[in-house]
């Protein structure tokens, strides 16, 4: 029986990994190109892990997320190890299951990356039965049976239209807009960044709307659904009250939402569904 791993310090450790911004206790004399400082911060996060620091692998983690530059697979593995000793399942669940898919069976660390996806459903499922939800739930989420589902990820049937996708997109784009400060919500009022998707021509527009010094801006993201990986990304920091969508050709951060997991989950899964969809139009047919 798996029992849920306790760390002391989990949560100070799991604010390292979520916050928006670091503070940096050193400074190397020389910057070193940023191929050299992701294989250098890798190596650190190696050996963080390896002594169980897991304060200080969240660090480097965090480090490595804001360098622009191509990342070895075990960023994902390690990324998810750390979540999951925080607790942050979900975060954990989407990097280990894209290192997984990215890697295969050759990967240097695929047998423990299976092992800890299973620990996490069962401490998933563990979670599930103390809340009086009914040990089945995390299957449904997983592998939902019907069209549409009101709970948990909310994942459409495999055959969904493209149409029917973005029309559950902008749904949960209605209801996860961020806000700078969420305590204070007047009827009626719209979110300081809110999205809402289209499909132009094998492309994915969202539109943008932003509020700035009390002046709404608008503006288009686009983002090319061929050549990447349908695979999407996410996680929340309590420390900006935000939630992240990351983008699938370099892993930055790319669409804001507000700090409600659930929303981001769904939010990525359609996502990812939608992009699969488009990239394969003839399973539909």
């Amino acid at each position: 029986m798996y029992s849920r791993i306790k760390v002391p310090g989990k949560k100070h450790m799991a604010g390292l990994l979520l916050a928006g911004s670091l503070m940096v206790t050193a400074v190397t004399a020389v910057a070193l190109p940023p191929e050299h400082e992701i294989q250098r911060l890798m190596l650190a996060v190696e050996e963080s892990v390896k002594g169980e620091n897991w304060g200080q692998a969240a660090e480097y983690l965090n480090r490595l997320q804001r360098i622009d530059g191509e990342k070895p697979a075990e960023y994902l593995y390690y990324r998810g190890e750390v979540m999951a000793r925080s607790e942050h399942y979900n975060e954990a669940l989407s990097a280990l299951e894209n290192y997984v898919a990215g890697t295969g069976a050759d990967g240097k660390h695929y047998t423990d990356a299976l092992k800890l996806i299973t620990r996490i459903e069962q401490e998933r499922s563990s979670q599930s039965g103390r809340s009086d939800q009914g040990g089945d739930e995390p299957v449904a989420e997983i592998a939902p049976a019907g069209a549409e589902a009101s709970e948990g990820q909310g994942s459409m049937t495999g055959d969904a239209s493209p149409g029917a996708l973005v029309a559950r997109l902008n749904r949960l784009f209605d209801q996860a807009g961020w806000r700078r400060d969420a305590r204070l919500i007047r009827e009626g009022s719209s979110p300081d960044v809110h999205y809402q998707v289209s499909v132009n021509n094998g492309e994915l527009s969202f539109r943008e709307s932003r509020q700035e010094d009390g002046r709404r801006q608008l503006s288009t993201i686009t983002l090319p659904v061929y050549g990447i990986s349908p695979m999407i990304e996410w996680s929340c920091e309590n420390a900006t009250e935000s939630c992240w969508i990351y983008d699938p050709r370099d892993n930055s951060r790319f669409l804001r939402l507000g700090n409600d997991r659930d929303k981001a989950d769904q939010l990525a899964s359609t996502l990812g569904q939608l992009i699969r969809r488009l990239q394969r139009p003839s399973e539909g047919r």
